[in-house]
């Protein structure tokens, strides 16, 4: 079989796996949605099952898009087309399979036939048949696996509509997380540099007018313990805002450095050929930041583990612990995360099952432009 047939012929195969899961997903589906009304114990369930039909879904549409050509859609969670996808992909994706198997048992049943009377005009005309039947089933592995792969898209991809509707949102989310994001540097400058440089100008102004050499020694030491204070509260502000080793080591240093600096022992994980763009490099160093914080300070996990990479024009972090789980998706830091990678049309997914493990799932549609710098 060539390289040409290999492809299709694995992408029916494929088919037909995601349809066989997509039946077990949607069992899994009904049955959460049945216990959910009863008192909430297919609440967590539901949750779980959620994420793997988008991963099985965002599979699909990425595979897809390789089979038509074209670039893969930004990672996005719509729960209606999914399932709906769902259903459909329950049919079609063994159909394929079952097509072809179909057509090429027809080939064996009119070989047989031939095999009866095997010097007759009926022989040479069952031949034919059998040579026509393999080459429509042949040419239809491709056209099958194209029509499957423009069925996905069709119904996954989001409408016109639904597009100026995120991007509506996203915009929304974006400006919000900026003002509230300059409300926290104003709040951070009043309270910590600022209150510091006043009273640095007050020991100052009363070190000026003071007689008592040792007075002024005092005030002059209290004005200068002061000074020391202001800078480094504006060293944690730019820190804040974008830190130095993002522009130092890149994003993957970056990454690095943060592992490190977390009391439990991370695995890291990084293939970046290049480097995104500065401000997706600041809000996924910020996810990982905070994804490992958390896995730190309130998993109980003993190991943590950071996979970071590039693929079909996706950023992709992921960060998991083997802690205790049952971390919270709607949490102020993780809700933070997620609107900071909104303004990116980015998004996280958390993946947090009682009894662990944890994991937090970051994915943004972006190119890779500058230079990799090195970590070490």
């Amino acid at each position: 079989m060539t390289r040409r047939m290999a492809e299709p012929v694995s992408g029916l195969l494929l088919n037909a796996a995601a349809g066989v899961a997509a039946w077990v997903l949607l069992v899994l589906l009904a049955g959460c949605a049945v216990l959910v009304p009863i008192g909430g114990p297919g609440v967590r369930p539901l949750v779980r099952v959620r994420s793997m039909v988008h991963s099985l879904a965002t599979f699909q549409l990425a595979r897809a898009a390789r089979v038509l050509g074209h670039e893969p859609a930004g990672p996005e969670r719509a729960e209606g087309r999914e399932t709906a996808w769902l259903a459909v992909q329950a049919v079609t994706g063994p159909g394929g399979v079952l097509l072809v198997g179909g057509v090429l048992s027809a080939d064996a049943v009119l070989w047989d036939l031939q095999a009866v009377r095997p010097n007759s005009p009926l022989t040479l005309a069952l031949s034919l048949a059998v040579v026509a039947i393999v080459a429509v089933a042949v040419a239809a592995v491709p056209l099958l696996d194209r029509a499957q792969a423009w069925l996905a898209e069709l119904i996954l991809r989001p409408g016109d509509t639904d597009r100026v509707r995120q991007l509506t949102e996203s915009r929304a989310a974006a400006v919000s997380a900026q003002a509230a994001e300059l409300r926290r540097i104003e709040r951070d400058l009043h309270d910590g540099a600022q209150a510091r440089l006043v009273s640095v100008r007050m020991n100052l102004g009363l070190a000026r007018s003071a007689s008592d050499p040792a007075q002024v020694r005092a005030l002059l030491g209290e004005a200068w313990e002061s000074a020391g204070q202001a800078l480094a509260d504006l060293r944690d502000l730019v820190n804040g805002i974008h830190p130095p080793v993002l522009a130092d080591r890149g994003l993957a240093g970056a990454v690095e450095a943060a592992a490190l600096h977390v009391p439990i022992t991370v695995d890291v994980d990084i293939d970046l050929p290049a480097r995104p763009e500065a401000p997706v490099e600041s809000a996924v160093y910020f996810a990982a930041a905070e994804a490992l914080t958390n896995a730190a300070k309130h998993s109980g996990a003993h190991r943590a583990w950071v996979r970071l990479g590039h693929s079909g024009g996706v950023l992709r972090l992921v960060v998991g612990d083997d802690g205790r789980g049952g971390a919270d998706p709607g949490g102020t830091g993780i809700d933070g995360i997620r609107r900071r990678l909104s303004a990116f049309d980015g998004t996280l997914d958390v993946r947090s099952p009682a009894g662990g493990p944890t994991e937090f799932i970051v994915e943004i549609p972006c190119a890779l432009s500058s230079q990799k710098i090195s970590p070490s």
